[in-house]
């Protein structure tokens, strides 16, 4: 049986302690089999996850998951607002990044530039709604290599 790539997602049903509707990664080829993981905290509005997973014992399982776009800076390529209350509007070309809350619910951060010149990420981002995401076009940044191991193996392996 063929398992979806390693990733985010979101549960569509009880897995496990997991509740339905939470945000998790999927890692298809862990020990001692394919699991998923909790969010533990979040840095600079990216999930970090618990290194301790649920393994998925029963076949089928991992195709409940729903996929989820990736964590990181987008360019928004289409003209919306965030919700139906209309909060916030989003233009074409603008920078933004895009988080996810524990129940799995897209959030978009609107960095801004500081008098220093340093570009600044706010802590507090705008829920979206889930059909806004595919309005947005992932931006490539380069990371450095960790030096060890790090909780991002768990995404970027």
């Amino acid at each position: 049986m063929t398992q979806p790539p390693c990733g985010i997602y979101r549960t569509t049903l009880q897995i496990g302690p997991i509740e339905a509707g939470k945000l998790v990664y999927f890692h298809n080829h862990g020990e001692p089999g394919p699991g998923i993981y909790s969010p533990q905290s979040w840095n600079n509005n990216r999930t970090v996850f618990s290194k301790h997973g649920t393994t998925l014992d029963e076949p089928g399982l991992a195709d409940t998951l729903e996929p989820l776009a990736a964590e990181g800076l987008y360019r928004v390529s289409e003209e919306f607002t965030c919700c139906s209350k209309n909060c916030r509007s989003f233009s074409p070309g603008m920078l933004v990044q895009l988080g996810y809350n524990g129940d799995a619910k897209p959030l978009l951060f609107v960095p801004h530039w500081h008098a220093d010149g340093s570009l600044h990420m706010p802590e507090r981002g705008f829920a979206l709604d889930d059909g806004n995401v595919a309005k947005l076009e992932l931006l490539q940044v380069d990371r450095p290599k960790p030096k060890g191991p790090s909780n991002d193996d768990l995404v970027t392996h």
